[in-house]
């Protein structure tokens, strides 16, 4: 007998509960998209639906990481992640280059005390979990090339997506790895 309590919002619901007790916080994705203002008070985060990047958390995260570092090698670390995708002829280069500035941090210089510095941005501390932030955001929507994408729940740490969970009814007969991805 199929148990009517079991649907694609219910297991959302339930991720996003258990994404809380490990210490993610849960954001409602059109509370903080640009037309968030508009619709429902809340605070957008997003310049546009094409924007796929928390900025402001990125940025306060970066220098509370990152002390060391002046706030315009900061603004350069965060123009380098912005526009990596463009860096790259294919997706898989992509995401090796991007896999390398997550865990190795992104090379700069910069002049301190009239001499040339070279250091490195981290954007995850490793480290010391606390210096990072959590969020689990639901029905965050990215509109790329006139498509329009909403996974269930994204996950970003320091404002940066790095996973994306889509859901499924397990008792729909339709619902299948393929549907899921496409």
């Amino acid at each position: 007998m199929p148990n009517h309590n079991l649907n694609e919002s219910s297991i959302e619901q339930f991720a996003l509960e258990l994404l809380q007790s490990l210490g993610w916080e849960y954001v409602f994705g059109p509370d903080i998209a640009p037309d968030a203002e508009k619709i429902n008070f809340g605070v957008a985060r997003r310049k546009s639906f094409e924007d796929v990047l928390l900025l402001d958390i990125l940025e306060k995260n970066l220098k509370r990481i990152n002390p060391q570092i002046p706030d315009d090698v900061i603004h350069d670390a965060i123009k380098t992640i912005s526009h990596l995708p463009n860096h790259f002829p294919n997706l898989m280069a992509n995401n090796e280059a991007f896999h390398r500035l997550l865990t190795e941090g992104i090379p700069v210089t910069y002049r301190k005390n009239g001499e040339e510095k070279g250091d490195i941005v981290k954007i995850i501390d490793f480290k010391n979990r606390e210096n990072n932030e959590f969020h689990a955001i639901n029905q965050f929507t990215v509109i790329e090339n006139h498509i329009n994408k909403r996974p269930d729940i994204v996950l970003f740490v320091n404002g940066i997506p790095l996973v994306v969970i889509e859901l499924k009814n397990p008792a729909d007969e339709n619902a299948t790895i393929r549907s899921a991805y496409n």
